[in-house]
């Protein structure tokens, strides 16, 4: 028999949070338990091997058996729902990572429910009609070529009444080509696939094929439609790392910008006009190159083009890789993020380089993060280490950001009593808002909301998927049933999530469009000199995309609030955490009587 390895790894939050002591079990198709594990610091278990074959039949498109051997993983923690993942493909070689997608339990719940994901054969196996239609390059909505990060995909047919879940684009990538094809495929072969994979779903992006349509996700994991994702699937480490190298890469006609529709069936029980998956084997086989390949099923003139534009990434890679002995604000950039990370994964070391000197100590600390994150451990800041160390940055100072906010918020544990649906406005809708954003840090099905007091249909949209979440009317309607379970899953994540403290009283923040010193003091109850002495700052101008270091441990007696539209002082005592009568006294106000414009001093 041959070799295949397996690797488990329970992370949360966007890989914000790794989770320890998960204890694991993997089972063989006869459900004896070969191995027990438990995941470490960093949230990993070790590498373990596995029995399959030989690799020689997923290569062979004759070959009418199973071509690999499938396990049985269980994946249970102290706080958490249990998760089972059945029939996972080992392959001859090849390394699978399982991510272990744990969903802590609401507040006094204490029975945890098991989720189920079954992974089965590949599209590549199956003999489902794919019926993918598209558009070729025009008409479009967009005018660039975006990488959507995250990406929304319903795990359903277009009309089915099934979740939506967000995943970064390069995950997606992964997931869609290890539920598509043979990771043991050839290297040109691969890539091909990738490059129709990454294309094709461009394509549903740039012509916004669901999103013009009133959907509330840009593609379906529907082989019949689109392209196959199995939520919670292992992906392969063959797989990752090209996908790592090429996932802001496309193919287009010479001449034009649009993402080429790039429709393919595996071309043996299946036909259609795209591309063979199983005849990219073949081609590659003869050492036809990935552009080969694809020119054979696409336009002669197509070519491989590549686009920067990344939605959610707060830095774009300089273009240049980052080794030992380069310098400048670039390496000042991933030393300040590395430094943030290591308080959520202590694994990696400390750096004591010189500010914007890439030594030893960073080389020491990329190679450690690389590790963790399954890309190549070289010590060099490449594209994609790049953009993995940006995505985990922006992802754990998120967390930060949501914690200080629930703070000044005043959240506490009775809900309001207000009933609110699409329409409403006002302090409560923030309120529901922050618990939707905070939510959806954990559970992937339910979409983030912008927090502008405003209940609008993507706030609506947001409630319908957590009443479905936890099995509640799904009316997009918070009533008292809605608004305890919002209060009780987040009480849960609370209790149940481990925490990182601000370092010092200090978090970092991203400037976001339209922060100013002011607000930021405000919304963090600290002062507008106190963040500038620690920034260094001597203006008060920000850049969008801008690193903070914010005071959050320092309280002044009061800060001054504009009165708006809508203010009341109830209002303004639940949104800052204080009370009527403090805002009274420190006011010397002798009615409740507000005029828009009025100063008011808030208790710090």
């Amino acid at each position: 028999m041959a070799i295949g390895y397996l690797i488990m790894q329970a992370r949360t939050a966007h890989d914000a949070v790794p989770l320890a002591d998960v204890y694991v079990q993997i089972l063989d198709d006869m459900e004896n338990v070969i191995y027990e594990l438990t995941t470490d610091e960093n949230g990993e278990t070790q590498s373990v091997p596995l029995e399959t074959l030989d690799k020689s039949f997923s290569k062979n498109q004759y070959f009418s058996g199973t071509p690999y051997v499938s396990y049985h993983v269980t994946a249970k923690k102290a706080g958490f729902h249990s998760l089972s993942v059945r029939d996972i493909p080992i392959f001859d070689g090849e390394t699978a990572i399982l991510p272990l997608s744990l969903v802590p339990l609401q507040e006094r719940q204490t029975a945890p429910v098991q989720t189920e994901i079954s992974v089965g054969k590949p599209a590549v196996a199956m003999q489902v009609p794919r019926n993918q239609e598209g558009t070729l390059a025009a008409p479009y909505v967009l005018r660039q070529v975006v990488i959507p990060n995250p990406i929304t995909v319903h795990l359903g047919s277009p009309n089915a009444s099934a979740s939506n879940v967000q995943v970064s684009f390069p995950d997606y990538v992964k997931n869609v080509a290890s539920s598509e094809i043979y990771p043991t495929w050839p290297d040109t072969a691969l890539r091909a696939n990738i490059y129709a994979i990454i294309t094709f779903a461009l394509n549903r992006i740039y012509t916004e094929w669901y999103r013009s349509r009133g959907y509330y996700f840009d593609i379906t994991n529907s082989p019949a439609y689109d392209q196959y994702f199995v939520y919670g699937r292992p992906i392969y480490d063959s797989i990752s790392r090209i996908v790592d190298e090429v996932f802001n890469e496309y193919v287009r006609r010479q001449g034009q910008d649009a993402p080429y529709f790039t429709s393919f069936c595996n071309g043996t029980t299946v036909t259609c006009q795209g591309m063979s998956q199983w005849g990219t084997v073949t081609l590659s086989n003869q050492g036809f190159t990935p552009l080969q390949i694809l020119r054979s099923y696409y336009p002669n003139d197509i070519e491989i083009a590549e686009t920067n534009i990344i939605t959610g990434v707060i830095s774009s890679y300089p273009g240049t890789a980052l080794k030992a002995g380069s310098t400048g604000l670039d390496v000042q950039t991933i030393q300040t993020y590395l430094n943030r990370i290591r308080r959520n994964y202590p694994a990696i070391p400390s750096i004591t380089d010189q500010s914007g000197v890439f030594g030893d100590s960073t080389k020491a600390a990329v190679t450690k993060f690389q590790s963790i994150f399954n890309l190549t451990p070289d010590g060099i800041v490449g594209k994609s280490t790049w953009y993995k160390i940006s995505s985990l940055y922006t992802a754990v100072t998120r967390l930060a950001e949501l914690d200080s906010e629930g703070n000044s918020l005043g959240i506490g544990t009775v809900p309001p009593s207000s009933t609110l649906r699409q329409g409403s406005r006002g302090q409560d809708v923030i309120t529901l808002q922050y618990l939707l954003d905070v939510i959806s840090e954990y559970y992937p099905g339910i979409p983030s909301v912008t927090q502008d007091g405003i209940f609008g249909p993507g706030t609506k949209q947001a409630v319908i998927a957590f009443q479905q979440e936890m099995q509640l009317s799904p009316d997009g309607i918070v009533g008292a049933r809605t608004w305890n379970a919002l209060y009780n899953t987040y009480q849960g994540i609370g209790d149940n999530i481990p925490s990182v403290k601000p370092e010092n009283g200090v978090i970092e923040y991203i400037v976001q469009a339209g922060d100013t010193l002011w607000l930021l003091a405000q919304r963090y109850r600290t002062t507008v000199d106190a963040i500038k002495n620690l920034n260094g700052l001597t203006s008060n101008l920000l850049n969008i995309g801008q690193i903070l270091k914010i005071p959050v441990s320092q309280v002044s007696p009061y800060f001054e609030y504009t009165v708006k539209s809508g203010d009341t002082l109830w209002i303004l005592a639940r949104r800052f955490g204080t009370t009527v009568d403090e805002i009274r006294k420190l006011n010397g106000l002798t009615s409740d009587l507000l005029n828009i414009g009025q100063v008011l001093r808030i208790p710090g």
